[in-house]
């Protein structure tokens, strides 16, 4: 068995409230068997009966569906410290697929072990119905601006959205940050073809609101991105009071 004397979920639960010792060590027992999947593995396939569930602990996963016509679209992208498959706690089957977008390593834990979890760490079990919710309206953001707003616009709140998710586990990430998505992976995310992206990502360029250098993004105009993505920060102003005591 691998001993990791840290957990990176933990880490990014503490990014809202200071965790106790024995949530922390509750949080890394969930680590302990961590396993290497190279880029392009499948981790989970939709409709695949779900035993386990996963923290991320490096690299980035995607989770997807295949629609009826053949297209992908891309529901979630994971970043390390990420509880990746919830949507599956409540199913036998699992409703979506994870894929391996980079080199990663997961720790998969045993679904039942949530039960374990939840029992004895009730603050922990609130903070995850918090992320769980969070995760919830970003989605229910994405979904409204698929279908009313513009390319650019969902370019630049895709694009907002990543550079808020990294810099909470990063706190050397001011304005700038890897992408490491193909166009294609970014337009599956936002329904629209690579083409698309390009040229969204390329106007945004010669209008001075982005900057790329080496696979790098660098938001030069926040406020105006904001604007412009019609975008909410959904990590931000959340109310906690109402979190269990430690």
């Amino acid at each position: 068995m691998f001993w990791v004397a840290t957990s990176c979920f933990a880490e990014r639960l503490a990014k809202q409230v200071p965790l106790s010792d024995a949530e922390k060590r509750a949080l890394i027992r969930l680590e302990e068997n961590p396993r290497k999947v190279k880029r392009g593995g499948m981790i989970q396939r939709v409709n695949d009966t779900v035993t386990e569930l996963f923290v991320l602990r490096e690299g980035r996963v995607m989770s997807f569906v295949i629609l009826p016509d053949g297209s992908r679209q891309i529901l979630r992208v994971y970043f390390p410290g990420d509880f990746i498959g919830s949507a599956s706690t409540i199913y036998s089957k699992a409703p979506e697929s994870l894929v391996a977008l980079s080199d990663v390593i997961v720790c998969p834990f045993d679904k039942h072990a949530l039960r374990r979890l939840l029992e004895e760490s009730p603050r922990v079990a609130a903070l995850l119905f918090l992320l769980s919710n969070a995760e919830r309206v970003a989605m229910t953001d994405r979904l409204a601006a698929l279908g009313r707003t513009s390319a650019k616009a969902r370019v630049a709140a895709f694009l907002l959205d990543m550079f808020d998710r990294l810099r909470v586990t990063d706190d050397s990430i001011v304005d700038s940050f890897d992408l490491k998505l193909t166009q294609e992976e970014i337009g599956d995310s936002i329904g629209l073809t690579s083409v698309h992206v390009n040229r969204m990502i390329r106007q945004m360029e010669l209008e001075g609101l982005i900057s790329r250098s080496n696979g790098r993004i660098t938001l030069n105009d926040m406020a105006r991105l904001e604007e412009i993505g019609h975008y909410t920060n959904r990590l931000k102003d959340m109310d906690l009071d109402w979190l269990p005591v430690s």
